[in-house]
């Protein structure tokens, strides 16, 4: 065991685009476990949009990360020491471990994994908050019907890969929009899309709108909202009657968005009447709220992943030190499925 600990805090709340300078790397003592706690080595940290909101001081539906706090994220780690019974050392878990190299968390917080099903990683992916993320926002808010149209933006990130091949999974026509040549194709060619539309080819919503159009012939039933934005203006007028529009999230807005972004004048008048219109069911959901749903989605999910029915692509930026500058690419669109820091060596795989 390492004699520090290496952490990664809040520097200063940004002003649009997080900057590499509003983090700070710092290393500390390792703390100690009391009891009923567990000292956790960090392996892998998970890197989500969400995360751009929790810098912000304003209210949301989470506490904001406070200036000079560890920065929160998703982790898988090795136990290093437990004083608690139900987690032994050695024990593989997943937790809210934040961006450092070890953390000291109660044991309850924690959920044992176990490397034989699928690597490690996943436990914060595909099979993760992510993979759940997708699934409880197709089903339950989008509640699919066999040969339906699903629009899925961020198409190949960790959320909207998983929403398309649900979709298909479910008998949907499922058509995505991604960032580049490259991303479009794996879409179709590797995640099984009918098509993908590289939203960086379109000058502005209407022409994102013209090409959509072509690979939609009958209108758009579902649209699974990731990134706002041009892509969500021009699916909008393409909802079909009764659509339904699970809000996940609109990376393209968490740090003020671009020209190419910005809302029209009149967008959200011209919205209210489409939603009036077309009687759209739109539902915002954190997945926090839906927990209880991980049984089942694990269940199903690891099954399909088993089957060759799933598959996953990870993005891998090495060390802890690595990790603004890799967040700050993810908002940018710049990683290509899960985005991953390894923070230190996983015994579990090679590679």
């Amino acid at each position: 065991m390492t004699e520090t600990r290496q952490r990664i805090v809040l520097a200063a709340r940004p002003q649009g685009e997080p900057k590499p300078t509003d983090f700070r790397l710092e290393e500390t003592e390792i703390p100690a476990a009391g009891p009923g706690e567990v000292l956790v080595r960090v392996i892998w940290q998970s890197l989500d949009p969400y995360m751009r909101g929790r810098m912000d001081g304003g209210k949301s539906y989470a506490n904001p990360v406070e200036i000079g706090e560890t920065m929160e994220a998703g982790c898988v780690g090795e136990v290093l020491e437990s004083n608690d019974p139900s987690i032994a050392k050695g024990d593989f878990v997943v937790g809210r471990l934040g961006w450092q190299t070890h953390a000291v968390v109660p044991a309850q917080e924690l959920q044992k994994i176990d490397p034989a099903i699928a690597p490690i990683s996943t436990a914060v992916g595909v099979l993760g908050m992510p993979g759940l993320t997708a699934y409880v926002g197709l089903l339950d808010h989008g509640r699919p019907k066999e040969g339906e149209t699903l629009v899925v933006s961020a198409a190949t990130g960790a959320v909207g890969s998983v929403v398309g091949q649900l979709g298909k999974i479910y008998g949907l026509r499922v058509v995505g929009v991604a960032g580049g040549a490259e991303k479009c194709a794996y879409a179709i060619d590797e995640l099984g899309f009918d098509a993908c539309i590289d939203h960086r080819s379109a000058e502005n919503a209407k022409d994102l709108r013209t090409k959509l159009s072509e690979a939609c012939p009958d209108g758009v039933d579902i649209y699974f909202e990731n990134v706002g934005g041009k892509t969500l203006q021009a699916v909008l007028p393409m909802m079909n009657v009764h659509g339904r529009i699970p809000i996940c999230g609109m990376i393209s807005w968490y740090s003020g968005g671009s020209a190419g972004d910005a809302p029209e004048p009149d967008l959200f008048a011209k919205a209210w009447r489409t939603i009036l219109v077309n009687r759209l069911s739109l539902r915002g959901f954190i997945i926090f709220d839906h927990y209880d749903r991980y049984p089942a989605f694990a269940k199903e999910v690891s099954g399909y992943i088993r089957d060759g029915k799933i598959s996953y692509r990870e993005s891998i930026s090495e060390g802890l030190a690595s990790a603004p500058e890799a967040f700050i690419g993810l908002l940018r669109g710049r990683n290509f499925g899960k985005q991953l820091v390894r923070v230190s060596d996983d015994p579990t795989r090679s590679g």
